[in-house]
């Protein structure tokens, strides 16, 4: 339901923790990562809390990061779209206008024409960046203007700029190695003019990066373009501040009307971030990367101690004061499938007036037990703005 009529003002604190692609699944051999990862803090909080599992879209979609984090700020994401190379602009600050098409671009790895690393081996920034700029100073399409804006590692934005341009486009990245990339193809016969600039993009970028060894093409994926989404205040009467590494986080963030607070490197300064906003905002997003990129690389040694590291902060963010946690993830990265899946992610509240259930840790076995039960993410906000006495009564 529309929960904007019951918001009402309370000088209450809410923090979201996302740690990216928590979840998976246990196996024969093991447990999932969160469940064999050593977490005293986060343990606490789910046995002084409720705990259940969400998922993010509805049962068996595999979300992106997008809709996965739209359902953690409460908005459906059935019914609000955002394509990846929206939130890549407006993280990286970069101004879409009406008519663009922005898209996500991976540097990967071509070899006798099939794709061997979908991330050209997490290439480093500086590496990246050289890489980039040769593309922006070489890559020209008549007709249009064509942006090259490098993100972190292998990401990049890609924006096409001219009169005509449709983003209702597939991919190029079939997010799987050992396969070709996927051609740009029409999803409406409106877009064939705009997919075959983009044949004309690709052409260039392998041309323009024939001699480097390890990024050698840009896969596309997310199309999209300006979009404007009811703001955060609007909808909940909250103060919202982001503290986030990442560009796309914080691009998703300011596209809701949050503020994104400094520029932060580590956990560290994350919550130094935090404590200097903290009287200055009512509800932090913080978010933590690296669960899923451990998962995507299908390392599940580097996932346990992303978590493990994310718990070690948790006393610190318990001193601010918060008067509602939540944990969670936007969506699952089993480090099985070194991929997003569709498996529910866990999830925990805390406050003072949450209740308790009987979950003792903090896991996908143990959160199938808790209070929250198995609900959609977007749900979750509710209940932080009931916990942060920011409802009204409903009805007479």
């Amino acid at each position: 339901m529309d929960l904007t009529p019951l918001v009402q003002p309370a000088d209450t604190k809410i923090v979201l923790v996302v740690m990216d692609g928590l979840g998976g699944y246990a196996d024969a051999d093991h447990g999932t990562e969160l469940e064999e990862a050593v977490t005293p803090h986060l343990d606490q909080l789910a046995r002084e809390g409720v705990s259940g599992l969400v998922d993010p879209v509805g049962p068996g979609i595999t979300p992106g990061s997008g809709p996965g984090h739209l359902g953690l700020f409460g908005y459906d994401p059935e019914q609000f779209e955002l394509g990846r190379g929206a939130l890549s602009a407006a993280g990286l600050d970069f101004e879409l206008r009406a008519g663009d098409v922005a898209a996500r671009g991976n540097l990967a790895t071509l070899v006798d024409g099939k794709i061997t690393d979908r991330r050209a081996g997490r290439i480093p920034d500086p590496e990246a960046q050289e890489v980039v700029a040769r593309l922006q100073s070489t890559v020209q399409v008549p007709g249009i203007e064509v942006f090259f804006r490098h993100e972190r590692e292998h990401r990049v934005l890609v924006v096409l700029r001219g009169a005509g341009l449709d983003p209702r486009l597939t991919d190029s990245d079939p997010q799987h190695t050992d396969v070709p990339p996927l051609t740009v193809e029409p999803l409406d016969p409106e877009a064939k003019r705009t997919a075959d600039l983009l044949a004309e993009v690709d052409a260039q970028v392998r041309a323009a990066l024939a001699d480097h060894v390890k990024a050698n093409v840009v896969l596309f994926r997310g199309f999209d373009t300006h979009r404007e989404l009811p703001g955060f205040e609007e909808r909940y009467g909250l103060r919202a501040a982001a503290v986030a590494i990442y560009p796309m986080y914080r691009g998703i963030s300011r596209l809701l009307g949050m503020d994104v607070l400094g520029r932060p490197t580590d956990l560290d300064e994350q919550l130094a971030i935090m404590r200097d906003a903290w009287n200055d905002y009512d509800y932090f997003f913080l978010h933590h990367k690296y669960t899923d990129s451990a998962g995507e690389d299908g390392d599940r040694a580097r996932k346990i101690a992303a978590i493990e590291t994310l718990d070690a902060f948790v006393p610190e963010l318990r001193a601010l004061g918060p008067d509602v946690i939540v944990v969670s993830g936007d969506h699952s990265t089993p480090s099985q499938m070194a991929a997003h899946s569709w498996h529910p992610v866990p999830a925990l509240l805390w406050s003072e007036r949450c209740g308790r259930d009987d979950v003792e840790q903090f896991g996908e076995r143990w959160c199938r037990q808790g209070a929250l039960g198995l609900r959609p993410t977007k749900d979750l906000m509710a209940f932080m703005l009931a916990n942060a006495s920011r409802l009204q009564k409903y009805g007479a």
